[in-house]
């Protein structure tokens, strides 16, 4: 009787109305009389019974996949079921013995899994970088500490440095050898700017003779001369410039280029020759000290740090020497060939002897502003 009754409690359908709500049906009244009798029963048989008569018919109930929802009233049209299974929602577990429904985790959690261990490797990555970069800035606070404290040693005389004698006194004769090139090469700049301008002159003097010799039929011949002999000046003056403007270009290409590379490596030398010097001192401070664990693993550390830095000095004393060495003899090379133009041009130009001044800028593979070209050059403009 009990699964009778059920069976049509579950396969009753529910009447909605045009306004959504519920109807009311004659079954009602059934319905409730067969609740009551059934609660009836339940008393007599007993609480254990009963439950176990109650997860019996719980599970041997229709699925609830299966129910449907009318939209007519009872007994309406079959179009108007719609099937529980379309309609969607979250994944369910029934449980008979509890009556209760249980959520599934599904794909939603495992997502959440994923991107949360994604999210903890970039903590992790960024964590490694703040980690390295914090190493780092303690390394160069480290380094930076101890060289000052050595420079400050040093002038005040209380610490040692290495000194080469011989290196440092050609590292002075060097720095010494620019300025004085780059006076040279101020004066070189200057004469420059002082000829162009002459030569600028000689060409409009030219021009204007040139012009009186047609308006002054009577001083024709004489204004020609004057105007023939400022053009030819001021054509052997362009040619002689051309000259003076490369004598600039190689001084300052030697001055500003050769000469800078190797003052800066001497600059690198030096800056590993006071660390070199900061490393040694703190090793020979804790050389004094006691000689427990501690301070051991700590002079084992500054022994490793010295001989990376006593490497360091050494390479760069061996790439300055070598630098020296080279520049020196590029240097007299250089200047030889620039000096034996300068001189030729100079004496050809003032001498009057054109030929010879042509054959200079030939001899020395230079090249003339195309002519008409009244625009000075770059190094001019300077």
């Amino acid at each position: 009787m009990t699964d009778s009754i059920m069976s049509k409690a579950a396969t009753m359908e529910i009447p909605i109305n045009s306004n959504g709500d519920t109807g009311t049906l004659p079954e009602d009244d059934s319905l409730e009389q067969a609740a009551k009798l059934q609660w009836s029963l339940d008393e007599k048989v007993g609480s254990s019974r009963g439950t176990r008569d109650l997860q019996q018919v719980m599970v041997s109930g229709p699925n609830l996949n299966e129910t449907s929802i009318v939209s007519g009233g009872y007994g309406g049209a079959a179009e108007g079921i719609i099937p529980t299974s379309s309609i969607k929602g979250p994944a369910v577990r029934y449980n008979a013995e509890f009556n209760k429904r249980i959520p599934v985790q599904g794909l939603g959690s495992n997502m959440h899994h994923s991107s949360s261990s994604s999210s903890m490797m970039a903590e992790e990555a960024t964590r490694g970088v703040a980690v390295e970069k914090l190493e780092t800035v303690k390394k160069w606070g480290l380094n930076t500490y101890k060289c000052t404290k050595q420079m400050i040693s040093e002038r005040f005389g209380r610490g040692s440095r290495t000194v080469d004698l011989e290196l440092e006194a050609q590292i002075e004769v060097l720095r010494d050898t620019k300025r004085k090139y780059e006076n040279v090469l101020r004066l070189a700049r200057a004469l420059t700017n002082h000829f162009y301008n002459m030569v600028q002159t000689q060409h409009a003097l030219g021009d204007t003779f040139a012009d009186l010799s047609q308006k002054s039929p009577e001083l024709r011949d004489e204004f020609g001369y004057n105007a023939e002999t400022q053009k030819l000046l001021c054509k052997n003056g362009e040619t002689l410039l051309g000259a003076i403007n490369f004598f600039v270009s190689s001084i300052n290409t030697l001055v500003n280029k050769t000469m800078e590379d190797t003052l800066m490596t001497i600059k690198m030398y030096e800056n590993a020759r006071l660390e070199f010097d900061a490393y040694r001192s703190d090793l020979e401070e804790l050389s004094l000290g006691p000689r427990d664990a501690v301070a051991m693993a700590r002079i084992d550390a500054a022994q490793q740090q010295y001989q990376v830095q006593k490497d360091k000095y050494e390479r760069l004393r061996s790439d300055v020497i070598i630098k020296l060495k080279f520049l020196e003899e590029n240097k007299v090379k250089v200047m030889h060939k620039q000096l034996l133009l300068f001189h030729n041009a100079i004496s050809a130009y003032f001498a009057g002897n054109q030929e010879q001044l042509e054959q200079t800028l030939k001899q020395f593979n230079i090249k003339l502003r195309p002519p008409g070209a009244d625009k000075p050059s770059w190094l001019e403009e300077q």
